[in-house]
């Protein structure tokens, strides 16, 4: 199987004693593409040099630039110039992460929808498909959404912890979904079981966050707590028992919907 990691923060801290063997393990365990995940301006800038790095052959690594809404207040006049910038660079293929938080309230609220606004017009006018965070703020997020659909190219959920009502509003704006080891979590997951059923082949991506959201389902669990890339074989496992798919079956539609949202090369 060749599986497509579509949320990596592999400019976290815990990764940054060797990233390489990090990918190394990822490749492995067959995740061949990685897009790391940006959630500040420095953090993709951090991003687009890991990718430099890290790929010599220019065809495993890419990343988003983005500031998270958690850094909303962080936004400044020159923001937008310098995602206009990132976004130039090849390396980059989405702009995000970005969205609403509605459940920690770092930065107020009214404030993430300015920024989340900002963010989709440099996607509108850079054609650049969008990478969006949102947590107990579904219905805000269609509102804010809706106006500029028609002239996005892709936007994905990532990380879709919602319950069945954000997953068809999301799906009725076509809308891509991005599912992680949330769903393999006994305590606050499993009403994500029988939803991504419901999430057409072709809409549906794959992704760890790491080092977040470790699957509670993994055996034997490393014993650093920590999620690492190579882990999303068991989200594999997990959403292909609940889609009623073989595991081949779901790496292949999730691996090819990946590589067309974000522009991925083929790998042979």
């Amino acid at each position: 199987m060749q599986l497509v990691d579509i949320g990596v923060n592999l400019t976290h801290p815990t990764f940054a004693r060797d990233p390489r063997a990090t990918l190394d393990r990822a490749y492995a365990a067959g995740v061949q593409q990685l897009v790391l995940t940006g959630t500040s301006l420095a953090d993709s800038e951090a991003a687009v040099g890991l990718c430099r790095t890290l790929d010599e052959e220019r065809r495993h690594l890419f990343c988003t630039a983005g500031i998270h809404p958690h850094d909303a207040s962080e936004w400044t006049a020159d923001s937008a110039a310098q995602l206009r910038a990132l976004l130039a660079e090849p390396e980059v293929r989405a702009v995000g992460e970005c969205g609403l938080d509605f459940n920690r309230d770092f930065s107020p609220r009214a404030q993430q929808e300015r920024v989340l606004e900002a963010h989709l017009e440099l996607a509108v006018s850079t054609q650049r498909p969008v990478f969006l965070h949102e947590r107990d703020a579904d219905q805000r997020l269609v509102e804010i959404l809706r106006p500029f659909r028609d002239h996005l190219c892709a936007a994905v959920v990532h990380c879709f912890t919602g319950e069945k009502r954000a997953l068809y509003a999301y799906l009725d704006l076509d809308l891509h979904i991005g599912i992680t080891g949330w769903i393999c979590d006994e305590r606050r997951g499993t009403h994500l079981q029988p939803l991504v059923r419901e999430i057409p082949q072709g809409r549906l991506m794959l992704e760890t966050d790491a080092p977040y959201l470790l699957p509670r389902t993994l055996r034997p669990k490393p014993k650093s707590g920590q999620n690492e890339p190579a882990f999303l074989t068991e989200v594999v496992r997990e959403v292909a028992l609940h889609r009623g798919e073989s595991e081949a079956e779901l790496a292949a539609h999730t691996t090819a919907c990946a590589r067309r949202f974000f522009g991925l090369p083929a790998l042979s």
